[in-house]
């Protein structure tokens, strides 16, 4: 059986079109930094500053622009700035944390939008018939990643789509867990 490639997956926001003129400036585009494993998702050159009750983090805002406004945090990150964010899939923004994103050009508050990212399994079609799940499903992850901390990752949902490519996303607490620094590669456990 194949492996599925771990990767982790740093803080970074997700904004609408609207809210991303608000922050840039009317007109504003998302500039390509860096294609993401995702097809079509991208790091942009543009970061906010999320800001909570206790302080603030820079972040990236990934492309391109969507139809929700999402802050995905770690609990570390979360914890530093003072928010009490849930964890929940992406896109499962509704009753979530507030907060406040500052860009160069102005400055928005989110009622809801902040949450701890689910661990996830992206998987296209096959690759869920290859190894025997479904779209929702629950599975554990072994990672190995020769560092002497090898870690079982449970709680992971599989999510399935022709868009998508094969991949799991932690958070970064998770990643320095499990020392998967690097390319670490992970099996799912039954």
């Amino acid at each position: 059986m194949k492996q599925i490639l771990v990767e982790t997956s740093a803080r970074h926001v997700h904004v609408t079109e609207e809210v991303l003129h608000a922050l840039f400036g009317e007109g504003a585009e998302l500039e390509v930094k860096k294609m993401l494993s995702q097809p079509g998702q991208f790091a942009s050159n543009q970061k906010v500053k999320v800001v909570g009750p206790k302080g603030e983090l820079n972040c990236s805002i990934l492309g391109p622009c969507r139809t929700l406004n999402q802050v995905e945090l770690s609990f570390t990150d979360a914890r530093t700035v003072g928010i009490v964010a849930p964890v929940r899939e992406s896109g499962d923004v509704k009753g979530s944390a507030p907060c406040k994103l500052v860009g160069p050009c102005g400055e928005v508050t989110l009622e809801e939008g902040v949450i701890i990212a689910k661990r996830h399994i992206h998987m296209t079609p096959s690759d869920a018939e290859e190894f025997g799940v479904k779209n929702g499903d629950i599975v554990s992850v072994h990672v190995n990643t020769n560092a002497g901390r090898d870690i079982v990752f449970g709680d992971t949902v599989v999510r399935v789509s022709e868009k998508y490519a094969l991949a799991m996303h932690i958070d970064t607490d998770e990643c320095n867990a499990g020392c998967c620094a690097g390319v670490v590669y992970g099996d799912i456990v039954k």
